[in-house]
């Protein structure tokens, strides 16, 4: 089975990102589904609220970290890169760069075992 390309798993992310609060949703929503034992998720308001938005999310992949936080009007995204789990490097970048890394993390991943193949076209559905 080939792995995706780029630009497939790029558009896929990309998909829904005219709705701010409902592209971090379908976006934690399917992160989990791909990569449950990779991917953090912090909702807002207590455990009682009938709505729960993500606050946050962090996903690591490889020795990468990806992590996005919503902020009023915009959402905080940042790359770090991780040698033993540790941050050794930061970047904050917009979401449109944010997800281009992201997409090509996440190909990487699919490349480099049938695990990540698989957890990747889960991710596309």
């Amino acid at each position: 089975m080939d792995s995706p390309s780029f630009d497939l798993v790029a558009a896929s992310l990309r998909a829904d990102a005219t709705d701010l609060n409902a592209f971090v949703e379908a976006l934690a929503e399917r992160l989990a589904g791909a990569f449950p034992e990779r991917l953090r998720v912090e909702r807002s308001g207590s455990r009682f609220a009938r709505v729960r938005r993500v606050r946050r999310l962090v996903l690591d992949l490889g020795q990468e970290r990806f992590e996005l936080e919503q902020q009023p009007g915009r959402p905080l995204c940042r790359r770090q890169v991780l040698v033993g789990g540790v941050a050794i490097r930061s970047e904050e970048l917009p979401l449109e760069q944010w997800l281009d890394q992201l997409a090509r993390a996440l190909v990487v991943e699919a490349e480099a075992s049938a695990l990540g193949r698989a957890a990747l076209a889960q991710l596309l559905q």
